[in-house]
């Protein structure tokens, strides 16, 4: 049996989902126009997908499996988000778009169900992410601006709840004890 330690990847991932997420969340909440976007395009692409594909691969050998499917699955999120705004946005409906976000809401559903027995920050975030997810779907369904806003406020949660959890996982294990508590497992 071999003695190597592997590094956590998950503050990583963790980072890379949070920051992207505020920034497209502070477009979807209205504190920005849609004139940003290039900026959430380039952090979607090099951050928030790529680092959490990175993320993702680094789980394997640590067997993590959620850790693996939720890192590389939001990756590729962000990589299909960054795309479509790039090469297809105004070649979707907006119903279409809604069933996007509404199966990304499903997917993050189950893995919030996954968290139950995880830490509570951890919960938290995907608590939040479901939420999201639905309300930017019900926000394309229905053109409420409003949904939509509120889905951008609920994404702004939602990041703030990974940058936390990115945050408390390096400087947790760097002192060795709960500086910053994430909330005991289930």
């Amino acid at each position: 049996m071999s003695d190597t330690k592997f590094s956590n990847p998950a503050p990583l991932g963790l980072a890379g989902f949070g920051f992207t997420t505020w920034l497209l969340s502070m477009i979807n909440a209205g504190w920005f126009s849609a004139d940003n976007m290039g900026m959430v395009l380039a952090m979607a692409l090099a951050f928030g997908g790529t680092a959490q594909v990175i993320a993702g691969i680094m789980e394997l050998p640590r067997g993590n499996t959620f850790g693996t499917t939720a890192f590389i699955s939001y990756g590729a999120f962000w990589w299909t988000f960054a795309l479509f705004v790039l090469f297809l946005h105004g070649k979707t409906s907006a119903a279409f778009v809604g069933w996007y976000l509404f199966m990304w809401g499903v997917f993050t559903f189950y893995m919030w169900i996954g968290t139950l027995k995880a830490p509570k920050a951890l919960q938290l975030v995907f608590l939040a992410l479901w939420i999201t997810f639905f309300l930017l779907a019900a926000g394309e369904w229905t053109g409420s601006a409003a949904i939509h806003m509120a889905g951008g406020y609920v994404g702004l949660l939602t990041a703030v709840f990974a940058i936390y959890l990115s945050a408390a996982e390096v400087i947790n294990e760097q002192f060795g004890r709960a500086v910053l508590p994430i909330g005991a497992k289930a």
